[in-house]
C-alpha cells in the first residue's frame, strides 16, 4: 500500500470525525417522518394495552366457575373489540373477540374452538388457568416508557410503533441539505445525441438518487466543465446554504482534474486518496460552512464509495447513532487468487445455495456489475480466497436502507 493512501478503515474513521450534526430539530407530522432521524427520547403516553385483552376470539369467564371440562354456563354478555363490557356476573360467560378488552372480574378466556355454544349457553371443554390468554395491561409498554431513542432513523416499523401509542408528531432532525455536481466535459445528458469522446452522465442520476434514498434535500448543479475557475465558482455558489457538497469526477491528478486544487483554493482538504478498491481518489474537506465530499468519476467507484464512505457520514449529519452497515458471514462460492494491495469490495449476489458469487467482470467499468449483484463481497487487503472460505458480506439492504 503506498505510503500517500489511508486505509479505508482510518479514512472513515477520520471521515466521521469531522461530522458537525445539523443543530436543527423540528416537530414533524409522524406519518411524514420515514428515514427521518429521531432528535430526542420518544415516551410513551399511553400503556399497551391500555386495559387487559382477549388475545382471541372465545368466552371470558371467571375459573372458580368452571372446576371440571364440560361445564355449561350461560354467556350474559357479547364484548367485539372496541367495546367494553360490564362486570362480569358469577356463574355467567362473555363471548368476547380478539383485542377487547376484558370484563372486570373475569379472569382468564377460553378460545372457541373449546368450546361448545347452544340455545345461548356455552359448554367449556377444557378447564382454564388463571390468565389464559390474556394481554395484561401495560405488558408490552408502560405509561411513559421510552420506546424509540434518539439518533433512531426511522422506518415504517418504528413510525408504526409511534403511532401505535397515539403520536401524532414527532422531534426530527432537518433534513441535511446537499449540493451536487458532476465534472467533466464529456459529460453528455441521456437524451441528447453522444459525440465522439462523449459519456453520458449517469452519476448524476445515481447519486441523486442515492441522497433523496437518505432523505436529503438536493440541489442539483448540473454539470461542470473541466476548468479550474468553474470548478471554484460552482464550489462557492454551491458552498452557500448546504450542508454538504457531493461531486464526482476530477478528483485525480490529471491535467482536467480541477476539483482538488478548487477546494484547496476555496477551503480545506483534509482527506484525499483512500487504499480501496474500487474508488482510491476520494477528497473530504470543507467549502466555507459545508463539509466537500468528491468521488470517483468512474460511474462504479462513485456507487460504491457513496455506499461506503458518504452513506455514513450523511447518517452522522442527520444524528444518526448507527452509521456503519451490518455484514453477514456467508460462504464462497468463488476463487479470488489475484488480491490487490488494496481493500476491495467486490461485486457478488447471493445464490439459493447460502453463498455468495461475484459478477465475472469487475472492472470499474462494468457498471451493470452493480446492478447484477446485491451486495459487495469485502476482501482485506492482500488477502486471497479460496471457494469454501468464509467472507465479509455487505448487502444492499444494509447500504442503501
Amino acid at each position: 500500500m503506498n505510503n500517500d493512501m489511508l486505509s479505508f478503515d482510518d479514512a472513515l474513521a477520520k471521515l466521521l470525525a469531522h461530522v458537525r450534526p445539523v443543530p436543527d430539530v423540528e416537530m414533524a407530522d409522524t406519518i411524514v417522518t420515514q428515514g427521518r432521524v429521531l432528535a430526542s427520547d420518544l415516551r410513551s403516553p399511553i400503556s399497551v394495552p391500555a386495559l387487559d385483552t382477549s388475545m382471541m376470539d372465545g368466552y371470558a369467564l371467571r375459573i372458580a366457575d368452571v372446576p371440571a371440562s364440560g361445564t355449561t354456563l350461560p354467556v350474559s354478555q357479547r364484548i367485539p373489540a372496541g367495546s367494553v363490557g360490564h362486570a362480569l356476573q358469577p356463574g355467567t360467560a362473555a363471548r368476547i373477540f380478539t383485542g377487547a378488552p376484558l370484563p372486570a372480574d373475569a379472569d382468564a378466556v377460553v378460545m372457541q374452538e373449546l368450546c361448545e355454544l347452544a340455545d345461548g349457553r356455552v359448554t367449556i371443554n377444557q378447564v382454564p388457568r388463571a390468565g389464559e390468554a390474556l394481554r395484561r395491561a401495560g405488558s408490552e409498554i408502560t405509561a411513559g416508557d421510552v420506546i424509540l431513542q434518539a439518533g433512531t432513523r426511522l422506518r415504517a416499523q418504528e413510525i408504526g410503533l409511534a403511532a401505535s401509542v397515539g403520536i401524532a408528531q414527532i422531534p426530527v432532525f432537518r433534513r441535511v441539505r446537499v449540493a451536487l455536481f458532476s465534472t467533466g466535459s464529456e459529460l453528455v445528458m441521456p437524451g441528447e445525441p453522444l459525440p465522439p469522446g462523449g459519456v453520458y452522465n449517469s452519476n448524476r442520476f445515481q447519486l441523486r438518487v442515492l441522497l433523496e434514498q437518505l432523505g436529503c434535500l438536493v440541489t442539483d448543479f448540473g454539470i461542470v466543465p473541466d476548468r479550474l475557475d468553474a470548478t471554484r465558482a460552482a464550489l462557492r455558489e454551491a458552498s452557500d446554504g448546504h450542508d454538504l457538497i457531493v461531486t464526482s469526477g476530477g478528483v485525480s491528478v490529471g491535467e482536467e482534474d480541477h476539483v482538488k486544487p478548487a477546494v484547496e483554493a476555496e477551503g480545506s482538504l483534509d482527506l484525499w486518496k483512500i487504499a480501496m478498491k474500487p474508488g482510491k481518489p476520494l477528497a473530504y474537506g470543507r467549502v466555507g460552512a459545508a463539509s466537500f465530499i468528491g468521488l470517483p468519476g468512474n460511474p462504479v467507484s462513485s456507487f460504491v464509495t457513496f455506499l461506503l464512505m458518504v452513506r455514513p457520514f450523511i447518517l452522522a449529519l442527520q444524528g444518526a447513532k448507527d452509521c456503519r452497515p451490518r455484514a453477514l458471514t456467508l460462504i464462497a462460492d468463488f476463487d479470488w487468487k489475484k488480491p490487490d494491495r488494496r481493500r476491495e469490495f467486490l461485486r457478488a449476489r447471493t445464490n439459493e445455495s447460502g453463498g455468495v458469487e461475484i459478477y465475472e467482470n469487475q472492472g470499474a467499468a462494468a457498471l451493470s456489475s452493480i446492478v447484477w449483484a446485491n451486495g459487495l463481497v469485502d476482501v482485506p487487503a492482500d488477502t486471497p480466497i479460496m471457494r469454501g472460505q468464509a467472507v465479509r458480506f455487505l448487502p444492499y439492504g444494509e447500504l442503501q436502507d
